[in-house]
């Protein structure tokens, strides 16, 4: 495990996220304004995604060893550079190596003109599993080099034991149906790491992080059961190192996204044989949007959906619709099978 060093924070990368698209240099905003799912207003975008403001999430304040206190995060690490919601006929992994990936390849094609040579990428492939593969892609990246002897880079640059003991996800939903608000919880943050199986792929100017959903018994016990809401719902995600020494305190966001009621038939199709990079038109990832999806498999893709909306609060999703026990019951019963089941502890 890497030695414990103080964390340094910047607000750079927000800060330029912040600037109007002009100012950024074009492999971010074309990774911003590409992809499966737009790039839509925070408080009135649908079927997109957002950046929501850091200090909506609470994590732990430079006291929280002593009095167990959290505060507003404040500034991301890294400013967002998108989403890709993705389906395939197998399991996608390290989807950043793919020669088809939209943000390497407009990285790629900036640093081929001798720009953006110390941009770095960091990426979160959430990988749902079902009859179909799918996988829900978020970007973040910077055009600075990330500061040595920083807690985001000993984690960039660790072992994957060391990640799995840091890697943390946050999330609150911002608006939903009631039954999905008790389920899941309106916050929540759980050390993915330790809860699911995390493969960490380390290329010469990025770091993806593929969560594989399917890792976990109760995980897929319960795709079985989600009713899909998705339609209705927008949830945001933060992605955080966490801090567990005094010197790393406070704790602060990689990055985070806002997922504004997303329709399932904005899945991209990737061919998982003979990958090929699109002309610019067609703005994502592998060939051609899925047409005219079937009712079965709209349900099959809510069913995944709200698995993975539901990532950090598996222990409190209904379990059924409450015709065996009543309501508390199971949400405490699954609460305790989740938390037996991985040996962690939610915050």
């Amino acid at each position: 495990m890497c030695p414990t060093t103080k964390q340094k924070h910047r607000g750079s990368a927000m800060d330029s996220a912040a600037k109007p698209s002009a100012s950024l240099p074009d492999w971010i905003t074309d990774s911003k304004n590409g992809g499966s799912l737009q790039h839509v207003d925070l408080d009135t975008g649908t079927n997109g995604w957002a950046s929501p403001p850091g200090n909506l999430f609470s994590l732990r304040s430079l006291n929280y060893l002593t009095k167990r206190q959290k505060a507003p995060a404040g500034d991301y690490l890294l400013s967002p550079l998108g989403m890709d919601w993705l389906k395939s006929t197998t399991k996608l992994d390290n989807v950043l190596a793919r020669p088809d990936n939209r943000v390497s390849h407009a990285l790629k094609k900036a640093q081929s003109q001798g720009k953006s040579m110390k941009s770095f990428v960091f990426a979160v492939n959430l990988q749902v599993p079902g009859k179909d593969h799918y996988s829900a892609v978020f970007y973040f990246g910077t055009e600075d080099p990330i500061p040595p002897g920083s807690l985001l880079y000993r984690f960039v640059n660790g072992d994957d034991a060391f990640r799995n003991q840091r890697f943390k996800i946050v999330n609150r939903i911002v608006k939903g149906p009631w039954i999905v608000k008790k389920a899941v919880g309106n916050y929540a943050a759980c050390l993915l790491g330790k809860a699911l199986t995390c493969n960490y792929h380390r290329g010469p100017n990025y770091l993806e992080i593929d969560v594989d959903i399917s890792s976990s018994a109760i995980a897929n016990a319960i795709l079985h059961l989600a009713l899909g809401y998705v339609t209705s719902v927008t949830i945001d995600m933060g992605f955080l190192v966490e801090a567990q020494t005094e010197n790393e305190l406070p704790e602060k966001l990689i990055g985070a996204v806002r997922v504004c009621q997303m329709e399932m038939s904005s899945a991209t199709v990737v061919d998982a044989l003979t990958p090929q990079i699109q002309p610019a038109a067609a703005r994502v990832m592998g060939c051609s949007k899925e047409v005219g999806e079937s009712k079965k498999t709209v349900k099959e893709m809510n069913e995944v959906m709200f698995v993975w909306m539901s990532l950090l609060r598996w222990g409190q999703l209904l379990c059924g619709v409450g015709n065996i026990v009543s309501l508390p019951a199971t949400l405490q019963l699954l609460r305790f099978w989740w938390v037996k089941d991985t040996s962690i502890k939610l915050e």
